[in-house]
């Protein structure tokens, strides 16, 4: 089988691992929100439960320390265990579609933040795109079907702030992406096993009341999504142009949103709609243009 170049064009078995990966990340925001709502696991507890599920996995990598490793260590939690807490705690009420949207947010605010800390610069296009982005998801929080989940979408977007903080200095670090991933799990164990037993309760009766499917979110999350969809993505960039990966992540939302209307009832009005379609628009212009400063495999991917 020939090789495919980083400058030509995907082959099928390329699309069809993003096809996955997509799949992957949008029923994740889904089953995050059976774990934390229906089935009623404090959301810090769930970010324990999948760090553990993740570490188990990736143990091995843990043999050889990294260079800097307090920076590994604080920009793995941020990227992973402190913005997937938030997001968590947010989706005890906010809706999956609406989540899905706030996420989009991602894109804008890591290039500001190489803005601000890493000299990017933005020229006109891209700055059209960020003010689409933006507005489009405060138009979708500020909409109708998403006004009663209000505190919820505020903990997500505080969840992709601190993602997309981050994120802007993850090219900074001598580590490969699977690495960092095993890291941000010692890093996330460390920081939210103490906060679980500090400031929620009921963790032991929620696991006892439907152990099955606890351990169904839990292996989906950790292993299913954050093992092997996040590994596959990173993986796809040894061999292929970011340009032609980045932008096919733009499907997440839209399943997303499919999902959450079929999967948790959620209500999908016209502004949720507009608001969406806006920041998509906005993410998609700001992905097709070239970043030397930003590791473009989290630009739309902000969390590990």
């Amino acid at each position: 089988m020939v090789a495919v170049s980083k400058t030509g064009g995907l082959p099928f078995s390329a699309l069809a691992i993003m096809v996955f990966c997509n799949i992957a990340w949008a029923l994740n925001v889904v089953v995050s929100k059976i774990a934390v709502s229906t089935l009623g696991l404090p959301p810090l507890f769930y970010t324990v439960l999948r760090s553990a599920m993740v570490l188990i996995v990736l143990f091995p990598l843990l043999r050889q320390i990294p260079a800097r490793l307090p920076w590994v260590l604080a920009i793995g939690f941020a990227v992973t265990g402190g913005s997937f807490g938030l997001q968590f705690v947010g989706l005890q009420t906010a809706s999956p579609s609406a989540v899905g949207i706030v996420n989009l947010a991602g894109a804008p605010l890591t290039v500001l933040f190489a803005i601000l800390f890493l000299g990017e610069e933005v020229r006109w296009r891209r700055g059209i795109g960020m003010a689409l982005a933006l507005g489009g998801v405060g138009l979708a929080i500020g909409s109708p079907s998403a006004s009663g989940s209000f505190v919820g979408l505020a903990f997500a977007f505080g969840g992709v702030l601190m993602g997309a903080f981050a994120s802007v200095f993850v090219k900074r670090l001598a580590i490969g992406s699977v690495a960092l991933q095993a890291w941000a799990a010692v890093a996330s164990l460390v920081v939210m096993l103490p906060a679980t037993l500090a400031l929620e309760s009921g963790q032991i009766e929620a696991v006892r009341a439907a152990p099955w499917a606890v351990a169904a979110c839990v292996v989906f999350a950790g292993l299913v999504v954050s093992v092997g969809a996040h590994s596959a993505y990173f993986k796809l960039f040894q061999a292929h142009d970011a340009n032609l990966i980045v932008p096919l992540t733009l499907l997440t939302p839209l399943l997303t949103i499919a999902f959450g209307t079929w999967l948790t009832g959620d209500e999908i009005g016209w502004p949720l709609l507009a608001g969406g379609a806006m920041a998509l628009a906005g993410v998609a212009i700001i992905v097709v243009r070239p970043s030397r400063n930003i590791f473009k495999p989290l630009l739309v991917r902000p969390r590990l």
